[in-house]
C-alpha cells in the first residue's frame, strides 16, 4: 500500500525524535541529515574529535532505513577500500571492473569521517558520486541510490585545490563539545544509548514521498523572499555562489515538506543559514537576516530552525533557562556535599556565559542571571555553609 504525504511526513518525524534521544547538543545535527536526505543534497559537519558525529550520523541513518556506508579516511586510504576491490576474474579477461557489494556506490546513507584526507583519485571519484549520483572506475558505470553523503571533518579545508570538493556540500553544521552546565545530561544521554530500547524507523518509500514532494513544491511564493534575503547576505559581504544560491531552495523545500507543507513559506527559509560556508559567515547572517528569520517554525525540525534562527540567542535562552533551574534547585546550606556539587553546577553556568558572550554583548535573558551567580559564587548569597 502507498504511504501518503501526511503518514511519510509523521513517520519521519517520528523516527527522528527516537534517532536524536540522548544526543545531547547534537538534535540540529540529527535533524539537518534528514533534510539533507529529503533534499538530495550532502552534508558537511565541521568539529572536533568525540564530539558524536558518527554516533548522530548512525543513529539517523538507522532511523531513516536503507543500506548504510561509513568510514574513516587517511592519507593512505585505497580507493578498494571506498568503493570495493577490483574484481579479479573480470581482471583476468582484461575487464577492469569494481565489486562494489556493500561498499558506497551501493549505499543510501554514507558518512565519510574526515572526508578531506582522502587522497587525488578518491576525490576524484566522489565528485561524481556525490554531484551525478554516478560511480565511474575502469569499465564499471553505475547509477547510485545515495540519498545523502554526511561528511566530517575537524576543520574547513585551506587548501583551494579541496574548494570544488568542499563545495559539493551544500548545508553545514559546526559543532562544539557539550558545555559544562548539561555534562548531567550528556552523562545520562550516552548511558540510555546502552539501553536495547528499539527505535521507531521509516521507510523509504516514505523518505521518497517526501523527496518527490519537495522536487514538486511550488517555490514561486517564496522566491521573493529568498532572492531578497541572498541581497541583503551579499551587502553584507556574505557571498553565496550561483550553484549554492540555486541549490538551497531544494534545503527550503525539503524543510516545508517535512513540517507538513507543500507550498514554502517565510517560516521555511532558515536552511539559508546553513548553505552559508563559514562559521563566522553564519553568525553574521543569523543576524542580518533576524528578521526574516523571526517567523521560522519547524515541528519536525525544531532544534535545526532555532539554531538557525536564534543561534547565539537560543543558547542564551536555554542557558538562562538551566540556570535559573539551577537557582531554584539550591540546596540547604547544612548539605555541604549538595551544596559543594551544586555550586560547581553554578560555575559551569558562569563559564559557559563567560565564554559564549563578551561582558558588553551579553544578551539580555542573561544579565539578570549573570548577576546572581556572580553574587553568589562570590559568597553574598550564603551558597555555603
Amino acid at each position: 500500500m502507498s504511504v501518503t504525504f501526511e503518514v511519510a511526513a509523521a513517520t519521519v518525524r517520528d523516527a527522528l525524535t527516537d534517532a536524536g534521544r540522548g544526543l545531547v547538543e547534537r538534535e540540529a545535527m540529527v535533524e539537518l541529515v534528514a533534510l539533507s536526505a529529503v533534499a538530495g543534497e550532502h552534508l558537511l559537519v565541521v568539529g572536533p574529535p568525540g564530539t558524536a558525529k558518527s554516533e548522530a550520523v548512525r543513529r539517523t541513518a538507522r532511523g531513516l532505513g536503507g543500506s548504510y556506508f561509513e568510514y574513516l579516511l587517511g592519507r593512505f586510504t585505497e580507493p578498494s577500500e571506498i568503493f570495493g576491490p577490483v574484481d579479479l576474474r573480470r581482471l583476468r579477461e582484461g575487464v577492469v571492473e569494481t565489486e562494489t557489494a556493500g561498499m558506497l556506490p551501493e549505499a543510501e546513507v554514507a558518512f565519510l569521517d574526515e572526508v578531506f584526507l582522502g587522497s587525488t583519485a578518491i576525490l576524484n571519484t566522489l565528485l561524481g558520486l556525490l554531484n551525478e549520483r554516478t560511480f565511474r572506475r575502469g569499465h564499471t558505470r553505475m547509477q547510485c541510490p545515495l540519498r545523502v553523503c554526511v561528511g566530517a571533518s575537524n576543520a574547513l579545508p585551506e587548501d583551494d585545490a579541496l574548494a570544488a570538493f568542499a563545495d559539493r556540500f551544500l548545508a553545514r553544521i559546526f559543532v562544539e563539545p557539550v558545555p559544562d552546565p548539561r555534562l548531567e545530561e550528556l552523562l545520562a544521554g550516552g548511558a540510555s544509548l546502552w539501553t536495547d530500547a528499539v527505535p521507531r524507523v521509516a521507510s523509504l518509500e516514505a523518505l521518497d514521498v517526501l523527496a518527490n514532494a519537495a522536487r514538486c513544491a511550488a517555490l514561486e511564493p517564496v522566491r521573493p523572499h529568498l532572492a531578497q534575503a541572498l541581497r541583503a547576505l551579499r551587502s553584507a559581504g556574505i557571498g553565496l555562489s550561483d550553484r549554492r544560491a540555486v541549490k538551497v531552495q531544494r534545503l527550503v523545500a525539503a524543510a516545508a515538506v517535512l513540517a507538513g507543507r507543500t507550498t514554502p513559506g517565510v517560516a521555511d527559509l532558515w536552511p539559508l543559514v546553513y548553505a552559508v560556508p563559514t562559521k563566522e559567515a553564519q553568525a553574521l547572517a543569523r543576524d542580518v537576516l533576524r528578521d526574516v528569520l523571526a517567523g521560522s517554525e519547524n515541528a519536525a525540525l525544531p532544534a535545526a530552525a532555532l539554531e538557525a534562527s536564534a543561534g547565539p540567542l537560543a543558547r542564551a535562552q536555554r542557558i538562562a533557562q538551566a540556570g535559573q533551574a539551577l537557582l531554584d534547585s539550591r540546596p540547604q546550606d547544612a548539605d555541604e556535599d549538595a551544596v559543594a556539587a551544586w555550586r560547581l553546577k553554578l560555575e559551569g553556568v558562569a563559564r559557559e556565559m563567560d565564554a559564549g558572550f563578551a561582558p558588553e554583548a551579553l544578551p539580555e535573558a542573561l544579565r539578570a542571571l549573570r548577576g546572581e551567580v556572580a553574587a553568589l559564587l562570590s559568597g553574598a548569597g550564603r551558597c555555603v555553609a
